[in-house]
């Protein structure tokens, strides 16, 4: 398993270094077939929010589906101890899923229909002005961050996998059997919902 320590306007001290390839060595208990372990600390020195000043990332890369955590404190060694605590809670989860959820039948989830959006008659142009270098269309919204991200159908199961090990509450995802975009979001406890875009042609 190689682990990669990365900084960002910071310097990345041996003794950091060998802490963070001690504490991943004790996840193989949790996650098997780990090809690669990334470990990631940026410095942003917010002085007004010094516990937000330093993050650090951690994603696990292996065979099945990315794991990856976050945490932000005022000191990188605290940071990345609050990020692993997140790592570790979040394959408990996936894997408690994964054993409550055995053979997961549609019954125990809400679907929620939704409705095709009609389309106007007349689509004015749209003024696009560029901000800080970024691209404006019409009034808004800025887009501050964007993400590209390969992806395979996968189905409900896997799905709710892949959420839970990036620890977030919603997943979108491409329907494995109609190849559909889906959103499986968490609801309470361990009850999830499910949306499923049915897609029309333009001029339908």
């Amino acid at each position: 398993m190689d682990v990669l320590v990365t900084g960002r306007h910071c310097q990345i001290t041996d003794e950091f270094r060998n802490r963070v390839e001690e504490k991943i060595a004790a996840l193989e208990k949790l996650k098997d077939r780990v090809i690669r372990v990334e470990v990631q600390v940026s410095a942003y020195g917010y002085k007004k929010a010094p516990d937000q000043s330093t993050r650090v990332e951690i994603t696990l890369r292996s065979k099945g589906p990315v794991v990856r955590a976050e945490a932000s404190a005022d000191d990188k060694q605290v940071a990345f101890d609050h990020a692993v605590d997140r790592l570790k809670a979040q394959l408990r989860r996936a894997g408690d899923r994964r054993r409550e959820h055995r053979g997961l039948r549609g019954s125990q989830l809400v679907e929620i229909p939704v409705a095709p959006m009609p389309l106007p008659d007349l689509v004015d142009k749209p003024v696009v002005t560029k901000i800080a270098g970024l691209e404006v269309t019409g009034d808004g919204p800025l887009v501050v961050r964007e993400k590209l991200f390969k992806a395979v159908p996968l189905t409900l199961a896997q799905a709710l996998d892949e959420m839970e090990l990036v620890g977030h509450d919603f997943f979108l995802y491409s329907d494995a059997d109609t190849h559909a975009p889906s959103v499986v979001y968490r609801r309470k406890a361990y009850d999830y919902g499910v949306i499923h875009l049915e897609m029309h042609p333009a001029d339908a």
